[in-house]
């Protein structure tokens, strides 16, 4: 089969989420093509280029979210084809389209105005009504966009803001929203401009979106929007995995352009009626934990869609600690991953001066990633400062040099190269975290047999299950006591390190994760209904059934049988990987050899 992976600020960019994830997926389905259409969120990512992309990747699309030369392209980018970003309808505006411009956004705006004030807890009546008009104006506008070539300039033009500015002093509109003032309007516009920009991309025609047998986005939001579309125009069927909750960020920050409370609630209640159109609009809907599938439900997921598979990693690059019987460092405490706000550092610092008071003997290594400049590299210096003040350089007399039992270490330097060995260098690995989605940097203790003591965050206690201890947040005293129990019971370190490596085997790897995704990609296109050709010239589906872009007999060795090919069909692709020795005939290959 062919699927289109769309993916947001990720794959195929050097940094960004789900990139590891979407990567191991390509590579560990060879039985199927993959045609990746892809979001960029920043200049400097697209500056950074893309990962180095296997051969299962055929076309390649992008399209940037960001604000400023969304057209120009990265002279050092690779291999691919980028997405037109049309800045306005390709044809003059007549009166029609101004007549549907105006129905559509008016909708769109006055749904998400009245969702303000209903929430995810109203009446269901009322949140079905904001529903109706949302999906009555968002698709208006993807039709629109489709027939003249895009909206972006429309989109922010004074009509919008006009629209905007009655929907937020209509009657019966909440506090908060009436009392937003000329600059909201214009942040929310250009806010909401750029939530809509895939609808102007030219993703959506037979030879793009229209020709992958099913949609998986990486995340919902924005990469799932172009799969709303590609279901509406083509039939695709929809799957969604979401590793974290996009949705709570947009309830707990606010972009930069947003100047006050009204443009927060009417973004926070956009990117809600989205998400629960994509839940609805979904086939299937893969939460990578718990915490996250809670949230889908709050907002309209189906339970009988949602299916829990974890994310994938890999176990064996920490094979070989996991193995040993050394235990690590019996007296050391190790921390591992991004040094931010929201890792709690402060709390850890604290935690472990009291560790120092009942273990004199204790110490801390904090591993990071390399800081770049901004918010990670204050913080870090002010973590650094703290330690200083707290564990003052200790030496055994008057003419010895001191040490301190902190250190800040990077991973990737002289003494620590690899990940695996900064986990072999403690006994017990601590998370500290006050916010946290899938935590990595414990799955990956948990494959090198590691006892852990982790703050109570996001989906920790699934992940840990009883192999480990959990404290609550921003809690150093508890953090402390776990951290020194541990520390003075070898024999529960060893049970527990060896049960959470039996667990994290079981749950948490990359064949797993393959191994659910292969039967879903089949279960859903084997249920879902046939979709039909589209002569030549028309859009009424009224050719006949499409064949799978890739059959998935493809990958028999062994020579296809030729099939005739209606007109108007486009002949199914025969992949490289298929070709054995007998060869393929010609008939089977067919015209989408140079679409990669």
């Amino acid at each position: 089969m062919r699927i289109g992976l769309l993916t947001d600020g990720g794959y195929p960019y050097a940094t960004g989420e789900s990139r590891l994830w979407c990567d191991r997926l390509v590579r560990g389905l060879p039985q199927h093509e993959f045609d990746l259409f892809a979001l960029s969120r920043s200049a400097d990512q697209e500056q950074q280029g893309w990962v180095r992309l296997p051969d299962r990747i055929g076309r390649v699309r992008t399209a940037p979210m960001w604000t400023h030369g969304e057209d120009a392209r990265h002279p050092g980018r690779p291999r691919g084809v980028t997405g037109r970003l049309a800045t306005g309808l390709g044809r003059a505006y007549g009166r029609r389209d101004r007549r549907r411009f105006t129905a559509h956004v008016t909708a769109l705006v006055g749904a998400v105005r009245a969702g303000t004030e209903t929430g995810a807890e109203s009446d269901g009546a009322d949140v079905a009504a904001a529903s109706g008009l949302f999906t009555d104006g968002l698709y208006g506008l993807a039709e629109l966009a489709r027939e003249g070539g895009g909206l972006r300039t429309a989109l922010r033009s004074e009509t919008t803001v006009r629209i905007v500015e009655s929907a937020c002093r209509a009657p019966g509109t909440g506090r908060t929203v009436h009392s937003a003032t000329v600059p909201d309007y214009l942040a929310f516009a250009t806010e909401l401009e750029r939530a809509l920009r895939p609808l102007s991309l030219d993703w959506y025609d037979e030879d793009a979106l229209g020709e992958v047998d099913l949609c998986h986005a990486a995340s919902g939001g924005a990469a799932a929007l172009p799969g709303l579309l590609a279901k509406r125009f083509f039939g695709v069927p929809l799957l969604v995995t979401e590793h974290g909750v996009p949705l709570r960020a947009h309830y707990l920050t606010a972009p930069e352009a947003a100047p006050g409370a009204p443009v927060r609630a009417l973004l926070a209640n956009f990117h809600g009626l989205l998400a629960s159109e994509v839940y609805r609009q979904a086939a299937l809907i893969t939460p990578g934990n718990t915490h996250v599938r809670r949230w889908q439900e709050r907002f309209g997921a189906d339970r009988g869609k949602l299916r829990t598979v974890y994310p994938g990693m890999e176990a064996e690059r920490f094979r070989a600690v996991g193995d040993a019987d050394d235990g690590g460092g019996p007296g050391t405490l190790v921390w591992i991953g991004r040094i931010e706000p929201s890792k709690d550092l402060i709390a850890l610092l604290h935690a472990f001066a009291e560790v120092r008071r009942a273990e004199p003997g204790a110490r801390l290594r904090i591993f990071g990633a390399p800081v770049q400049e901004g918010e990670g590299g204050t913080y870090l210096a002010h973590c650094r400062a703290l330690a200083a003040q707290l564990f003052p350089d200790e030496a055994a007399d008057a003419h010895a040099e001191g040490g301190t039992p902190v250190t800040f270490e990077e991973i990737g330097g002289p003494e620590v190269p690899d990940l695996a060995e900064a986990y072999a260098a403690g006994g017990v690995v601590v998370l500290s975290s006050v916010v946290e989605g899938f935590p990595i940097s414990l799955v990956e203790a948990m494959f090198c047999g590691r006892a852990t003591v982790s703050t109570d965050v996001g989906a920790v206690v699934e992940v840990v299950g009883g192999t480990g201890l959990v404290v609550p947040p921003r809690n150093p005293r508890a953090l402390a006591d776990a951290c020194v129990a541990l520390l003075r019971d070898p024999e529960r370190r060893a049970r527990l390190g060896a049960a959470a490596r039996a667990r994290a085997l079981e749950l948490f790897t990359v064949e797993q994760n393959l191994t659910a995704f292969r039967g879903i990609y089949l279960d859903l296109v084997g249920h879902a209904p046939a979709r039909w050709a589209s002569p030549a010239g028309s859009r009424d589906h009224t050719g006949p059934p499409r064949p799978f872009a890739t059959p998935p007999e493809a990958h028999v060795r062994g020579a296809l049988l030729p099939e005739p090919v209606s007109a108007g069909v486009r002949a199914p692709r025969v992949p490289s990987w298929a070709v054995g020795a007998e060869g393929v005939c010609a008939g089977a290959r067919g015209a989408g050899d140079g679409d990669a």
